[in-house]
């Protein structure tokens, strides 16, 4: 099989794109998947640098999420069949033509979703999901702010926030990026560089909102704790604003507000069993057409290094994939 092959830690440029033995028979409870489509992440990118909280040591497949057709089955699997289309999750090596994965954490592709869409769904929309209902506890009705909302894991918050009856404020820099936010279903769309407090609570006249949803941290982080109302809940996503926020207590105190973690690996380690039926639903709701991810930036396998690059640089919107 043909696969992309981290040979060192660094950036894009260590991955290179070799012929591989094809992995063994599936085992007890896994199924092999030839796959198709493969979702591309930032977690590849810290990853590929050595520095993500799970650390394997080159050389490795990396990728996480993928989609494809099942081509053998393990002993004792019944969920499914040689010929199906799955949504795939792997601990590495999506980024490879072919690809065990435990069945248990895998899920039938919805009828009219294609195997593209399928295989950049997990990721970002479990993490969303997650994210403002079990750790935000989202109410209909209140107000969300998304930050990075033009990002895959914000494109899905931005769904699933409006999809539970929340008003949702989007932040994104570029025109180009707010008008998609818009289009994902954002109420709102604004800059947050050079400051977004003020404007923020105009549009809640004066009130602030209820969540924030923070990939960014550093000073986003900062400011996203004076938007929040009374109660209000920051969910601390990432730093890809560069590092973590320095939390200010005073604020947590005098607001009621809560500072809540997020990170979907540790979801998938600490509660499989909740992890598994959070991807139940969202499947369900992809199949009612509910959510949808949105594909930007479409690459070959042996493209991948374009396709991180395009991460780094921020020039996806919403969704980049890796197609065979």
């Amino acid at each position: 099989m043909k696969a992309m092959v981290c040979e060192a830690f660094g950036g894009p440029e260590v991955l290179a794109y070799r012929d591989l033995p094809d992995p063994p028979p599936p085992g007890s409870g896994e199924i092999q998947v030839r796959i198709r489509a493969r979702g591309v992440q930032y977690v590849d990118v810290l990853m590929l640098a050595g520095k993500y909280q799970f650390r394997p040591e080159p050389p490795f497949i990396p990728g996480g999420e993928a989609a494809g057709e099942v081509i053998a089955i393990g002993p004792d699997v019944t969920a499914f069949k040689p010929g199906d289309r799955v949504m795939s999750r792997h601990t590495l090596g999506a980024c490879a033509e072919l690809g065990n994965a435990k069945a248990a954490l895998c899920d039938l592709v919805p009828d009219g979703m294609s195997l593209e869409a399928a295989g950049v769904f997990r990721g970002a929309y479990a993490t969303a999901y997650h994210a403002l209902l079990q750790r935000g506890r989202l109410a209909a009705g209140e107000w969300v702010l998304v930050h990075g909302a033009a990002g895959g894991i914000g494109i899905a918050a931005i769904q699933v926030a409006k999809l539970f009856g929340a008003k949702v404020i989007a932040t994104a820099s570029g025109e180009t990026k707010r008008d998609a936010c818009l289009e994902e279903g954002a109420d709102h769309a604004i800059e947050y560089s050079g400051g977004f407090v003020d404007r923020v609570k105009e549009l809640t006249g004066g009130r602030g909102v209820d969540i924030a949803y923070d990939p960014i941290g550093a000073h986003v982080g900062e400011e996203s704790l004076r938007c929040l109302a009374w109660g209000g809940r920051l969910l601390i996503m990432g730093f890809l604003g560069g590092g973590p926020t320095n939390i200010r207590s005073n604020y947590l105190l005098i607001k009621g507000i809560d500072a809540i973690g997020v990170r979907i690996g540790g979801l998938n380690e600490a509660n499989q069993a909740l992890s598994i039926a959070n991807m139940k639903e969202l499947t369900k709701l992809a199949a009612e057409g509910k959510l949808k991810p949105r594909i930007s930036l479409r690459f070959r396998l042996d493209q991948a290094r374009e396709a991180l690059q395009a991460v780094i640089d921020r020039a996806v919107i919403g969704k980049a994939v890796l197609v065979s």
